[in-house]
């Protein structure tokens, strides 16, 4: 009686209008999301180890927070149908997980569906979202991420608008990440609703191909990147693109990791990992660590970089960060390593969104190496280097 009690409270609210929860993902989420690596193989065991691993291995130092937990942790839902962990998985159940994660200075994220069943056919949450927030609520859930999958002829912005709605009433406050897929455009109504949306179907860890699941189709980096074009101006603080989660350490080269969270700063994406945090190689580590590069990622002003030139194999691009700086980001799409000279002088960089300009020809700046940590100069000189293939030069301008 007692839960129906408060269900019917929640539902009422106390009269404030429902709207998201504001002064939340002000720099895009930064964090780590089960999906990418152990798909629907989730355990209470798996979390906390990995709660324990970015506590520990410079991860949490370095920005990240939220530990999401991917689809397949439901159980069933009870008589009075409110939904619970699935007890052979996690049997000390959510909240006393949700305690643990907060204990050790981070988040707990969960995942559900706007359909009738998650993706991984667990139940999903149409027809109980206010259920389902008021329990998110209760356990001490801080992000939700809710998918697509099994929603028939559902409107995405109305029933994202069902689970905003659910979630302010509940009264705990969760970044709400719409995975939709980019299907009905989120980035023209997503701002009011969600604090990221998905742009695109899954990403999938390679360089430069698709996977071909038979009626979906999965995408690898350069792939996905292609896809952001002309959606910069829906994304700022508080609201995010969100290009898929991160596949560094999955199985890509070294290169291919670096450049694809370098691309993913560039972005301001959020920069959720996806790979095994408990057994990660010192190089994966200092890629998702790097602090230049996340520094570029979580810069206040919230601009995406753009691709400001390309030829084909090289694209270089830029992003406005504060203090008058500049983002440069150089990709090697090519199998092979390419050549660049780039002369400062003979370029001016403008962006009409932030309308931000730097002029090489009039003012210098300094040009440090995001990942060598080298200062290279300044922009007196011409840029002359070599890019590895499929690997990025990234730069920090700084105005002298």
């Amino acid at each position: 009686m007692k839960r129906i009690l408060f269900a019917i409270l929640c539902l009422v609210g106390v009269g404030a209008p429902a709207q998201k929860f504001d002064q939340l993902a002000l720099t895009p989420p930064m964090g780590w999301n089960s999906w990418n690596k152990f798909a629907s193989e989730v355990s209470e065991r798996l979390i906390r180890e990995t709660v324990d691993a970015m506590a520990t291995n410079g991860m949490k130092s370095a920005g990240y927070q939220y530990i999401n937990i991917d689809d397949s942790w439901q159980g069933e839902r009870d008589s009075q149908g409110f939904i619970q962990p699935d007890a052979k998985r996690f049997p000390s159940g959510m909240k006393a997980l949700a305690d643990y994660v907060h204990s050790q200075g981070l988040k707990l994220g969960i995942y559900s569906d706007a359909g009738t069943k998650t993706c991984a056919g667990r139940p999903g949450s149409r027809g109980h979202e206010y259920q389902d927030a008021q329990t998110y609520a209760r356990w001490g859930v801080d992000y939700l991420k809710y998918d697509w999958c099994d929603t028939e002829a559902l409107s995405a912005e109305g029933a994202y608008l069902t689970m905003r709605n659910a979630l302010f009433a509940a009264g705990r406050p969760m970044v709400f990440s719409i995975c939709e897929w980019g299907n009905q455009n989120p980035w023209l109504w997503g701002a009011k609703i969600g604090h990221l949306w998905r742009t695109t179907g899954d990403i999938y860890p390679c360089f430069d191909c698709t996977q071909d699941h038979g009626t979906w189709k999965s995408s690898g980096i350069l792939q996905i990147l292609d896809l952001q074009q002309g959606l910069r101006e829906y994304a700022g603080p508080g609201h995010w693109n969100d290009p898929d989660m991160l596949e560094v350490g999955n199985g890509m080269t070294v290169n291919e990791d670096r450049a694809h969270f370098s691309l993913w700063c560039m972005l301001a994406a959020p920069l959720i990992a996806g790979n095994d945090l408990r057994n990660m190689p010192k190089p994966i580590l200092g890629i998702l660590t790097n602090q230049d590069a996340i520094a570029v990622d979580q810069d206040a002003l919230g601009i995406e970089g753009w691709r400001y030139s390309t030829d084909g194999v090289l694209e270089t691009w830029f992003k406005p960060l504060t203090k008058d700086a500049w983002a440069m980001c150089v990709l090697n799409r090519s199998p092979r390593a390419q050549k660049i000279v780039f002369d400062w002088k003979t370029k001016t960089v403008a962006d009409d969104l932030s309308k931000r300009e730097a002029h090489f020809d009039t003012t210098t700046y300094t040009i440090r190496d995001v990942w060598t940590k080298k200062n290279l100069g300044t922009t007196r000189d011409p840029l002359n280097a070599e890019i590895p293939s499929h690997d990025v030069l990234m730069l920090w301008l700084d105005k002298m």
